[in-house]
């Protein structure tokens, strides 16, 4: 598929955690584009800044954490100039979160079924039967079989790649275009996390959605993304199509990620 408009385009991006009064920043001039229709991974080690990057985009930065310059928008609206409320409604009408613990963004004490049925009342508007109808379609989407079962189970009833597909289910009934997947397949085994990302890849390629891929698994990045952005330090260090990434590094740090995922491959 050809990607298509911009969704997500972040320019000079900045951030800080305040600790004790002092800005620590971790975040240095970042810049990204996700299109309609096209993974793009941003991929770096533990502490690179890849995480406070989704959640500035998010709007989850949390406490201390302050975005000192650069523009993040989301289609047409740029999100730093939205009220707190404003920015809330975009982020569930626009874009979706898939994270890397299904069983801990789930809510234990509520069938899956009950949790799939509020996003689409919340986003949707329908009601009694339709909505539930709508919520074992969406269940059908994400790849869950048997979806009429599935819907009165608890997460703990079920393993984690059935949990991360109840995920995606709930980010498709927001109906939104882009979708931020932070680690999505780390706490799965193998067999799953290739089930996870066929399912991203159909995502993608049937529903043209736009995918924001957090990772530091660069054989998840060759099997799935379409542009890559290398991180470190806070800073992207090197960009472009995975092929021309992979093929041809330019810098030293990222042939060394290269080299050891081959080794452990």
């Amino acid at each position: 598929m050809t990607p298509g408009r911009a969704l997500l385009t972040v320019n000079g991006l900045q951030i800080s955690y305040h600790q004790q009064g002092q800005p620590v920043t971790v975040v240095h001039d970042v810049s990204l584009q996700v299109r309609a229709g096209q993974i793009v991974a941003l991929i770096g080690e533990s502490g690179s800044g890849k995480s406070a990057t989704a959640l500035s985009i998010l709007g989850l930065l949390g406490h201390g954490g302050r975005i000192e310059q650069g523009e993040i928008w989301l289609g047409e609206h740029n999100l730093r100039r939205c009220s707190k409320r404003e920015y809330a409604r975009l982020r569930g009408k626009m874009m979706a979160v898939i994270f890397q613990d299904p069983m801990n963004a789930l809510n234990p004490l509520m069938t899956v079924g009950k949790q799939i049925l509020e996003s689409v009342k919340r986003h949707s508007g329908l009601r009694g039967q339709a909505a539930r109808r709508s919520a074992l379609q969406l269940m059908q989407r994400a790849g869950l079989e048997n979806s009429e079962k599935l819907y009165h189970q608890y997460p703990f009833q079920l393993s984690g790649g059935m949990c991360q597909r109840v995920m995606i289910a709930i980010a498709l009934a927001s109906e939104s275009r882009l979708l931020i997947a932070d680690e999505p397949t780390t706490a799965l085994d193998v067999s799953v996390q290739a089930q996870i990302l066929d399912e991203l890849r159909r995502l993608r390629d049937e529903e043209g959605l736009g995918i924001l891929l957090i990772t530091h698994d660069f054989g998840v990045v060759a099997e799935l993304a379409d542009e890559v952005y290398v991180m470190r330090d806070g800073r992207i260090v090197e960009s472009g199509s995975v092929y021309n990434v992979f093929e041809r590094p330019a810098q030293a740090y990222t042939q060394e990620l290269l080299s050891a995922a081959t080794a452990v491959d």
